[in-house]
C-alpha cells in the first residue's frame, strides 16, 4: 500500500486533485478537516457531496454528531482504521485537508495514556465542577506545564487530572518517560501553490456559492438543535452567519466577513504548512496531479 498527503490552503482545489488521484489510483481519501467530520454540517464545511463520497470510499467524514467530542487522538484512530481498510483491500491512500495540524500529529505521534477507568473518570468530572480548584491543584503539582494551559480550558484540565490520578505522575514527568512515537513515516507531502489573488478568488466564488446552497437555513437549523455550546459553532462560516441571525450585520457585510476570515484562515495554514514540514514538494494545481502520481 502506498500513502501520500495533499495539503494547502482552503479553497485551494485539494480536495478535487484527491478525488482524481483516487480513481486514477486505486485510492481511498483520508479527511482532515475539522469541519467535515461532523455529520451535519455540509455546507459550512463545504465536504464533498454524497454522490462523490460513494464513488471514493472516505474517512473521517460524517462520523460525529456536534455534541461528541473530537480530539487528535480520535483522528489518529481514523487513519488507523483508513489504514486497515486500505491495507486490506489492496488500496491505496490519500490524506488531504487543511487542518494540518492532524496531519502533523500522524508525523510526531502522541503520547500514550495511562490506564483510565470509569470510576477515575467520575472522580475527575466531580472536581471539575470546581474548576478555578482543579487548576489550582494542578498548577501546585506541575506549575511549569499548566502554565500553558488556561484556566478556563476545561477540556485540557480534565485531561491532565486523569494522567496525574492514573499515574501518580506530574504531567511533565508522564510525558518526560512516555515520548511520542510518530505514526507514518516516510510520507510523502505535496502542498499546492497559489497566488494570493487566485485564492482570494476562489474564497469569494465559494462563499457565494454556499449561501446559494443554504448555509444559513443550516446554520440556523444547527442552532436549534445543538444550541452555540459546541466549539463547531465557533468556526469560520458558522460563527458569522449567527452574527447575522443576532441582527449584527446585513447580508452583504456576512458574505464579505466570511471572504475576509477564510482568507486570513488560509495565510495562516500556509504558515503553518510551511513552518511544520520542511520536507514537501509545493507544485501549482494544474501540476500536483502528475507530481503526485509518481508516489501513487
Amino acid at each position: 500500500m502506498k500513502q501520500i498527503a495533499i495539503i494547502g490552503p482552503t479553497a485551494s482545489g485539494k480536495s478535487d486533485v484527491a478525488l482524481e488521484l483516487a480513481v486514477k489510483h486505486n485510492a481511498y481519501i483520508l479527511s482532515i478537516d475539522s469541519l467535515s467530520i461532523y455529520k451535519e454540517i455540509d455546507i459550512a464545511s463545504a465536504k464533498p457531496a454524497a454522490k462523490t463520497l460513494l464513488h471514493v470510499k472516505h474517512f473521517g467524514i460524517n462520523t460525529l454528531y456536534l455534541n461528541e467530542h473530537f480530539d487528535v487522538t480520535t483522528f489518529i484512530e481514523y487513519y488507523r482504521q483508513a489504514h486497515r481498510e486500505a491495507t486490506k483491500h489492496a488500496k491505496n491512500l490519500i490524506i488531504v485537508g487543511g487542518t494540518s495540524f492532524y496531519l502533523k500529529s500522524l508525523l510526531t505521534g502522541i503520547s500514550p495514556l495511562p490506564a483510565i477507568d470509569d470510576t477515575l473518570k467520575l472522580h475527575v468530572k466531580t472536581l471539575l465542577q470546581d474548576l478555578p480548584r482543579a487548576y489550582e491543584e494542578l498548577l501546585d503539582i506541575d506549575a511549569a506545564y499548566m502554565q500553558r494551559i488556561s484556566p478556563l480550558d476545561r477540556y485540557r484540565i480534565e485531561k491532565t487530572l486523569l494522567i496525574y490520578k492514573a499515574s501518580g505522575m506530574a504531567p511533565s514527568q508522564w510525558f518526560a518517560e512516555h515520548p511520542a512515537q510518530p505514526v507514518i513515516t516516510n510520507l510523502p507531502i505535496f502542498e499546492i501553490e497559489i497566488s494570493r489573488d487566485v485564492l482570494r478568488e476562489r474564497i469569494t466564488q465559494r462563499t457565494h456559492h454556499m449561501i446559494r446552497k443554504g448555509l444559513i437555513d443550516e446554520v440556523a437549523l444547527l442552532e436549534q438543535k445543538y444550541t452555540r455550546t459546541p466549539n463547531a459553532m465557533k468556526a469560520i462560516g458558522i460563527a458569522e452567519v449567527l452574527e447575522f441571525l443576532d441582527g449584527h450585520c446585513s447580508k452583504e457585510v456576512l458574505i464579505e466577513n466570511i471572504i475576509t476570515h477564510t482568507a486570513q484562515l488560509a495565510k495562516r495554514q500556509q504558515t503553518f504548512n510551511r513552518s511544520q514540514f520542511q520536507q514537501r514538494w509545493l507544485f501549482p494545481l494544474e501540476h500536483i496531479i502528475a507530481k503526485a502520481a509518481i508516489y501513487m
